[in-house]
């Protein structure tokens, strides 16, 4: 009989990865059932939606609490449907605050967990390290510095490599990709990603945007494309047409295209940092959050970096800009100099190259997908042993 999954998984990256996840699941067993809290893309791939994690994905601590009633409803579902229906296994997907909560749930079940995508537990409040040794079965990670942390800790632990490396695609060409948005084939152009929630961009696209004048400032022809991820309201980025309105273009659907068309990419952190080392760009990573968030957090955070591209290279190869430190100014001298220092922008290419080799080969979804197949035939072994 086929394996029927429950899934997890909140945020657009989070959706993605649950999508091709969905795929190999499939590919590898035709008949197998899978369901749970996702988006678009889980449910392209085959994956039936009990709830949409679209409307209460956001960053931040403080800026959760509003969230709090929809997600307590959602867990409740989750943890009922686990009861009732006694799934083969249940797949987190990062989102750490929803899942772990979901999971303390679920466990006294006995359904097998598998953590797909793990936390940052190696950043910030390490004691989640215990909660995680106690939920789960399986812990799938997609970066190499993250196996022995987990596997020192005593959580059951693989790597399976980054599944970004299957998922960017071949672009369209740069001049044809720049053409169709009346932009010009040989201009110095600039990626602008501003983040996935709607928080996140009204906390970051502004500055961003007064950025690019700068830059035109300093090179008069350089142009802008803005990569918005879906399903967020157009009023958010009004404010590209009122700071650049000549040379600026907003794409969806496009981010690979609008990477591999740009000299240099203005970047909010986050899986984006990934995606734009895979396209070999150079950088500005920025983050802001609420003040009180951006205070609770310092106290907590014990990494240096915050970009993902630099914690994987153990180094600062691209310029982290952080709160206060993000500014319209501080992020312009860095994109000028990364356009016009031809050196630099070589050596931080040469840092991206060495970050792309530590991510692992191709095939990390279907990797992860056979990791999580055996977990719930190894489960299936364990309950036919102690019947008999």
């Amino acid at each position: 009989m086929s394996p029927r999954l429950l899934l997890s998984c909140g945020e657009p990256s989070g959706d993605l990865y649950a999508g091709a996840l969905t795929r190999e699941l499939r590919a590898l067993d035709p008949g197998l059932t899978i369901a749970g809290l996702g988006g678009p893309q889980f449910a392209a791939a085959g994956g039936t939606l009990l709830e949409d994690y679209r409307g209460f994905a956001v960053t931040g601590l403080t800026e959760a609490i509003a969230k709090l009633p929809r997600s307590r409803s959602a867990i409740a579902r989750l943890a009922a449907t686990a009861r009732d229906e006694r799934p083969d296994a249940l797949v987190l997907v990062d989102f750490p605050d929803f899942n772990f909560q979901l999971a303390r749930r679920v466990k006294p079940l006995g359904i097998p967990i598998v953590y797909y995508i793990s936390p940052q537990l190696w950043a910030w409040r390490p004691g989640r390290m215990k909660t995680m040794r106690r939920i789960a079965d399986r812990v799938l990670v997609i970066f190499p510095f993250e196996e022995p942390l987990y596997r020192d800790a005593g959580v059951p632990v693989e790597f399976v490599g980054h599944p970004l490396i299957d998922l960017v695609g071949p672009p369209e060409p740069r001049e044809r990709f720049l053409a169709r948005h009346g932009l010009e084939a040989h201009a110095p152009t600039v990626a602008i990603l501003p983040g996935s929630r709607a928080n996140e961009v009204s906390q970051i696209l502004g500055d961003l945007a007064a950025a690019g004048v700068l830059v035109r400032q300093r090179i008069p022809d350089a142009q802008f494309v803005v990569a918005r991820a879906p399903h967020l309201d157009d009023r958010l980025f009004d404010v590209v047409g009122q700071r650049l309105p000549h040379g600026a273009s907003i794409v969806e659907g496009e981010t690979d295209a609008a990477l591999e068309s740009a000299d240099v990419v203005l970047t909010a952190s986050g899986t984006a940092t990934v995606q734009t080392a895979l396209h070999d760009r150079p950088m500005v990573i920025v983050y802001r959050l609420s003040a009180l968030t951006f205070r609770i957090l310092r106290r907590l955070v014990r990494v240096d970096s915050i970009g993902m591209v630099n914690l994987i290279a153990g180094e600062k190869i691209v310029p982290e800009l952080v709160q206060d430190q993000f500014t319209p100014e501080a992020v312009a001298a860095e994109a000028v100099s990364m356009l016009t220092d031809r050196a630099r922008a070589a050596a931080i290419r040469a840092g991206l190259a060495r970050v792309r080799q530590r991510l692992g080969g191709p095939g990390a979804s279907r990797r992860a997908a056979e990791a999580i197949l055996h977990v719930v035939a190894s489960a299936k072994t364990a309950a036919r042993s102690t019947s008999a």
